[in-house]
């Protein structure tokens, strides 16, 4: 029981990190495009997932290189679209509209990992895109192409997640994280090179301080799920909708309007339901169906 409220703890804390992580994403981006921002996330926050593999006694040795290359290719147009929606968009639409790669996931499950999903997971999918469409209100003047970028990640961070299924069967939560830096940093090194902004004092500071946010919210979310269970810790993931809006309104003034927020409740429902039916039919594959937005 104890292990649990510690466990719970840890999860909460890495979702409060997360955010924080996406406040500073937003501020960094009145200063620097987003592959600058991209780079940076990645290259601070190799180093709390350094010290993490040290604990963990885990190493960068791997067979599976092809496969960690593609995913962090794939997390290059993730992260970038994710970045850049929040540069753009209220926090609190991008991290409700996040939660669309669980459903994504679902979808991508049939096809590639051949899993089968019945009526009532299909009708959770069907219920959850409603939520999200709540969101982008097409059709309105508040719509605009900016509005596909949260979604575009979700497509990508779906991808992601499925390939990191199959590392996981060969490699620790740990040497795939450090995969995943290392070659988006690479990745984005040559832009950043071309397209450089030099950093006053204050902006390195908040450079470093968002990479160590992602850092250290994986490393809390990994001990956290180390030692309890997916069923016990998913919901708190959604509490990042609370927190960014919380966020939102206390360092931008975003007040989210109701149609943000009844989408919001409507996709926050519909991934929960599909989780919860996965749990009580004994699907593997729940466990990477958690807001996974932080590859």
């Amino acid at each position: 029981m104890a292990n649990n409220y510690i466990a719970i703890t840890l999860k909460i804390f890495s979702v409060i990190f997360f955010v924080l992580m996406d406040v500073l994403i937003k501020k960094l981006s009145a200063d620097f495009n987003t592959f600058q921002i991209v780079f940076f996330r990645c290259f601070f926050g190799i180093f709390p997932v350094l010290i993490m593999m040290y604990f963990t006694n885990s190493t960068p040795k791997t067979n599976k290189i092809n496969l960690h290359l593609l995913r962090a290719v794939i997390a290059c147009l993730a992260m970038f679209c994710f970045f850049r929606a929040f540069g753009i968009l209220p926090l609190a639409d991008v991290s409700s509209i996040s939660f669309a790669s669980i459903m994504i996931i679902t979808i991508l499950a049939i096809f590639i990992l051949k899993e089968k999903v019945g009526i009532r997971r299909w009708l959770a999918i069907f219920f959850g895109f409603i939520g999200v469409l709540i969101i982008f209100r097409p059709g309105t003047s508040l719509f605009s192409l900016y509005s596909i970028y949260p979604l575009i990640g979700a497509f990508a961070l779906s991808f992601a997640v499925i390939i990191m299924k199959k590392l996981l069967s060969y490699d620790t939560p740990p040497t795939c994280s450090f995969y995943l830096h290392a070659f988006v940093s690479l990745f984005y090194l040559p832009i950043l090179i071309f397209n450089w902004q030099q950093p006053t004092l204050n902006l390195w500071l908040l450079l470093i301080a968002m990479g160590f946010c992602g850092g250290i919210a994986q490393i809390l979310l990994t001990n956290a799920y180390k030692i309890s269970t997916v069923n016990l810790l998913q919901p708190f993931d959604y509490t990042a909708i609370i927190w960014a809006i919380t966020f939102g309104i206390i360092f931008f003034n975003d007040y989210p309007d109701k149609y943000v927020i009844i989408g919001s409740i409507v996709i926050v429902i519909s991934t929960y339901y599909i989780i919860y039916r996965e749990n009580k039919l004994g699907k593997k594959i729940n466990t990477l169906k958690v807001n996974q937005r932080q590859i």
